[in-house]
């Protein structure tokens, strides 16, 4: 799907799970029985597996997609567990990458019987049972387990929009958005928007690969770049719809890819040439209108978060999200 060679080496991932580890865990009779969770890597041929349990995440934040599992599994050394048709997540902490934490457990299995899993887990291994991304509805089933903490990861909310504002950009609030799709309109006429195909594929890796590093932490620049280009190679393999935008005479401009989950639709990738006046905006309006038309359903769009970059966080706040969906660490 994509060159592997071009991955940023990341920390070692510390397991729990090696053979020495087991023959502790069987020293005495109490230890006899086997662990209920054992971790395996995260990986996208693990899909068909994990995208079904994904998707009954009743939360927006886009910890609980494809998108926002896979994308990042490297990043976030994320390992997973299936255990009675419940998807166990374990990975870095999204604070703090020198800790290890869980998302929240999600599936069949009652959340408070999940989390005790995890738990025990954990006191077996002399581990902190912490969980991070943690929904703000999910903290209900952390109540009765008294939390040693409970932090705030301001940094990591995700930012949720209206569909249908985002697909029209009426009203005061997003003139300036739309006077710069007017301009790109009027300074292009003969563009065009459209999936991303296999007619086109070809040309928007290459308008990518032309692209300079996005600003920001360069590590998780890096890190985005190469699995941008994983998309890129084989956008079959994800359960994303792409698009872009093309001015006549010259190609690909922006492009972007989104997942949609339940009422919301989950923006994974936007890239644009920056000096092209207004093709940011306008890839955002005209994909955000596609989506809405092929899906009805579609209430929300997620752009996700900010990683607490400044810029970032002007540019996400200038489209006026209806709210912040808020994570936290939980510490028992």
């Amino acid at each position: 799907m994509y060159n592997h060679n071009t991955f940023i080496p990341m920390r070692p991932f510390l397991s729990y799970n090696t053979p020495a580890a087991a023959s502790r865990r069987h020293t005495s009779p109490r230890r006899q029985a086997p662990d209920t969770l054992e971790f395996s890597q995260a990986t996208v041929e693990m899909l068909p597996a994990l995208l079904p349990l994904l998707r009954r995440a009743p939360w927006r934040t886009c910890d609980f997609t494809a998108g926002g599992l896979l994308l990042w599994a490297d990043y976030f050394h994320y390992t997973f567990c299936i255990r009675e048709n419940t998807l166990f997540v374990m990975g870095t902490d999204e604070a703090d990458p020198s800790r290890m934490a869980f998302l929240m457990p999600v599936g069949d299995m009652a959340p408070e019987r999940a989390i005790a899993m995890v738990r025990d887990y954990c006191r077996r291994r002399g581990m902190e049972a912490r969980f991070t991304a943690v929904p703000e509805e999910a903290l209900e089933a952390f109540k009765a387990l008294s939390p040693r903490s409970i932090t705030e990861l301001p940094d990591w909310a995700d930012y949720l929009y209206d569909a249908q504002a985002l697909a029209s950009l009426s009203g005061k609030k997003l003139n300036k958005k739309r006077n710069h799709v007017n301009r790109f309109t009027a300074d292009n006429p003969g563009f065009t928007f459209s999936p991303v195909t296999a007619a086109n594929i070809d040309a928007v890796r290459d308008f990518y690969n032309a692209l300079e590093l996005a600003p920001g932490k360069a590590e998780m620049a890096a890190y985005e770049r190469c699995q941008v280009t994983r998309v890129l190679a084989d956008p079959s393999a994800w359960p994303f719809t792409g698009a872009v935008l093309s001015v006549e005479g010259r190609g690909p401009v922006a492009f972007t890819f989104g997942e949609v989950k339940g009422d919301t639709l989950h923006v994974h990738i936007e890239k644009m040439d920056h000096e092209v006046a207004g093709a940011g905006e306008t890839v955002n309006k005209l994909f955000a209108a596609m989506m809405t038309e092929r899906h009805p359903e579609l209430r929300f769009i997620n752009r996700q978060d900010d990683a607490g970059d400044p810029g970032l966080r002007r540019a996400k706040e200038s489209y006026h999200p209806l709210e912040l969906l808020r994570k936290f660490d939980v510490v028992l």
